[in-house]
Formats: C-alpha cells, sequence, structure tokens
C-alpha cells in the first residue's frame, strides 16, 4: 500500500507538534508497527542465530564459502539476510517501503550498497547511480539526505596513495582528478537542488584524502546551507579533536557545518592493520572510550548548532536517550531541521519508531541492490549484531514480546 504524499504531510505536522515526553523505547506497539507477524517471525529466527556465537560463525562461513566457491547463494540469502536488512534491488522496488515508513513518522536514506569495484566504466556507473539518488532524494520529502561512499568511485590504491602524503605520478594526478570530478559531479547536482549529501568514512589508511575531498566540497557548496556532510567514526582516538578543528575550520570560513556521527565500522580490520604493520592501533582501547568519545561528540554538535547541522547515527540507546535528553534541557524542538538520528534498515526499530512517535527526526538507511551486489553489506551486518555486546539478545527480546503482545 503507498501511502500519498498529502497523507505523509498531515502525519508529519501531527507528530512534530507534540509537545516532547519521556521516550519508552520498550514500547514495541509502536516498535514493530510496521511489520507483519511472519517479517516479526523472521526477524527473530535471524536474531536467534546471531545471538548464538557458534551458529552464526558457521553461518557466515557458509555463506563466504558459497561466496567464493560460487554456489548457487542468490535464492536462501534473498529470502532471509536480504528480506530483512535490504529495501529492494532498485530504487522504484524501494520507493514503496520508504512511503510505509514515512506514514509513522521514518524517514528514509537510500544507500546504493557497490563495493568491491576497480574499474573506470564501473566508478562512472556509480556515480550515474548517486545522481538518481540525489535526484529522487530531491522529489520526495520521506528522504531527507543522499550519500555515497568514496570507494565505489574510487580505487582503494589512489585514496591510500593520496592520504599518505607521497609524491603522485602524472599518472596519479591525472587518476585523482577524476576522483574529484565525480565528487564535483555529484554535489554540484546537490547543490542544485538543495539535496544535503553524506559522505560515508571509510578504513583510517583512505580517510585523509576522503576528508580532504569532501572539506573541498564543503568550501564550494556550503556557504548558505549544508550541501557536504562528513562523516566521523568516533571509534578513532583522533576524531573528536579532528571533527572540532572542522566545526573551527568552517566558522573561521563562514561555511557551514555537516556532521555524520558514527561509531565505526572496521574496527578488527583497523587492529589487525596496525598489529601486521607495526604502528599504534588508531582505535580506543575499550568500547567505554569510544561511547564517551561518541557522546562528547553528540554535545558538541547539539551545543553548536548556529554552525550547521548534525545527524547522530546510533544503535546505542543510552546515546539517543542522552542525546534527547540534551536537546529538551537546551529547548532543541525535537523537530528541529538540524538534528537527526539514525539507525540501519532492520535493526533497532525500537529506537527509530519510537522516536518518530515523539516527534524526533529520525531515518533509516535503507540499502539496495541486486543480491549478489548487497552481500559483502550483509556479512558486516552478521558480523556487527554478533559482536556488539547484547545488540541481537535485546532485539529478539523485544521482538519475542511484540508477538506475544499479539498472541
Amino acid at each position: 500500500m503507498l501511502y500519498p504524499y498529502y497523507y505523509n504531510v498531515i502525519l508529519r505536522h501531527i507528530f512534530t507538534t507534540m509537545k516532547p515526553s519521556p521516550i519508552n523505547f520498550e514500547d514495541t506497539q509502536v516498535a514493530y508497527a510496521i511489520k507483519s507477524r511472519k517479517e516479526l517471525k523472521l526477524a527473530r529466527l535471524l536474531f536467534s542465530v546471531l545471538q548464538n556465537p557458534s551458529l552464526s560463525s558457521l553461518g557466515r562461513s557458509l555463506l563466504k564459502f558459497g561466496i567464493n566457491a560460487h554456489l548457487p547463494v542468490n535464492a536462501p540469502v534473498k529470502a532471509t539476510l536480504y528480506k530483512h536488512f535490504i529495501g529492494g534491488e532498485s530504487i522504484n522496488k524501494t520507493i514503496p517501503l520508504m512511503e510505509k515508513m514515512a506514514g509513522y513518522n521514518v524517514f528514509s536514506i537510500l544507500d546504493y550498497s557497490l563495493e568491491g569495484i576497480e574499474s573506470e566504466k564501473e566508478f562512472d556507473k556509480g556515480v550515474e547511480e548517486f545522481l538518481k539518488n540525489v535526484e529522487v532524494a530531491a522529489q520526495h520529502d520521506e528522504i531527507p539526505f543522499s550519500v555515497f561512499k568514496p570507494s565505489a568511485i574510487a580505487t582503494h590504491r589512489i585514496l591510500e596513495l593520496v592520504s599518505s602524503g607521497k609524491t603522485l605520478s602524472d599518472k596519479d594526478k591525472a587518476e585523482f582528478d577524476r576522483v574529484r570530478g565525480r565528487f564535483y559531479k555529484i554535489f554540484s547536482r546537490a547543490h542544485e537542488l538543495g539535496v544535503r549529501v553524506m559522505v560515508d568514512a571509510e578504513e583510517s589508511w583512505i580517510q585523509q584524502a576522503i576528508d580532504d575531498l569532501t572539506d573541498e566540497m564543503m568550501d564550494n557548496f556550503n556557504k548558505e546551507r549544508v550541501i557536504a556532510m562528513n562523516t566521523f567514526q568516533l571509534y578513532r582516538k583522533d576524531r573528536l579533536d579532528y571533527m572540532i578543528k572542522s566545526y573551527e575550520r568552517c566558522e573561521k570560513a563562514g561555511l557551514k557545518m555537516g556532521a555524520k556521527l558514527v561509531r565505526g565500522a572496521y574496527l578488527e580490520k583497523e587492529r589487525n592493520r596496525a598489529a601486521e604493520k607495526g604502528y599504534p592501533s588508531p582505535i580506543n582501547e575499550t568500547k567505554a572510550d569510544t561511547d564517551k568519545m561518541f557522546n562528547d561528540a553528540v554535545a558538541y554538535c547539539l551545543d553548536h548548532l548556529h554552525l550547521g547541522e548534525v545527524f547522530i547515527g546510533s544503535h546505542n540507546e543510552e546515546t539517543v536517550a542522552l542525546a534527547v535528553a540534551h536537546m529538551q534541557k537546551n529547548n532543541i524542538a525535537a523537530n528541529d531541521s538540524r538534528v537527526w538520528f539514525s539507525q540501519l534498515y532492520g535493526m533497532c526499530d525500537y529506537l527509530s519508531f519510537n522516536l518518530g512517535k515523539h516527534g524526533y527526526n529520525v531515518a533509516k538507511y535503507i540499502p539496495y541492490g541486486p543480491v549478489k551486489a548487497v552481500i559483502p553489506y550483509l556479512v558486516r551486518r552478521a558480523d556487527e549484531n554478533s559482536s556488539v555486546a547484547g545488540q541481537a539478545a535485546k532485539e529478539l527480546k523485544l521482538i519475542n514480546t511484540e508477538l506475544k503482545r499479539r498472541s
């Protein structure tokens, strides 16, 4: 069922004019109102496997083996992980889900999950898809942001080389100029259409090039409003300081600052590489250190809203609750357009839909793409739900509560 635009506008008005009230994130009737019993049972099965270390490890190993051995894994993957964590094979197939969620005051960010490509032709195709993503966002109020992954339009090799500060050959300069051109093409169109675009963060050894390119986009397109937004992975020891310097740079230059905050997605890879190459790990020693750094970053951004906008990408209930409390304490309206919360599609509906009910700006990251293309993303989601202490168990507990309530 599609929700007409005018219906979404009416619901949005109702949600965002409500007075702030305490949020019960364990209100499962709200959290899972959008899901059928069949969908909840699939979620229960998936999270039951993910919370069991032995079963989860075996399942991920079999999936990786099947991919490497070119076995027919598409059908079972599409019926399980794909169905739960992916919006659809294309933008058009994802739009009905997006419109349905908007009826619950939960918005969408369409994420083209393209990974593992290396050819110039594929990079140019990626740019065209990202441009389409921007144009669709401009046409739908239900899509407040667009997003892209830099390694979908540039080789890891050139990003690492530029990040290292080494002298580039003429050939390398030409390659990086093409990468810069792709950035400009995306952001020029976004600026023309008034769409905010978030640049995803990646591994630390290629991040400097990404930061520099994103700063260039801010210099060119963030003069009147936020168009370019950089992503800060707060599991890195240096990111809070770097984020603050980014705010100071924008303030000095008279630019609007766009900050997307996440904890980080490459923890094991970062630590393993540091150990192999003999340099200090850039990652915080403990989860508690990362949590504190993330919460400090949230507080800083909320205290500096006059300089720009913040996008809080978090699955951590304590962080979300602290951010809500900080907003209420400082009389920041729930629907202040400069503050957004976000969780991944298929995860933490208890945060997303309860935030939406109370009038906060919240958007689900909705990956889309063919089954084969999104498998690396699905493996990461399985790894994440298995490794984050208590995450799968929390999901499972609330899903069971809702199934019992409906029985």
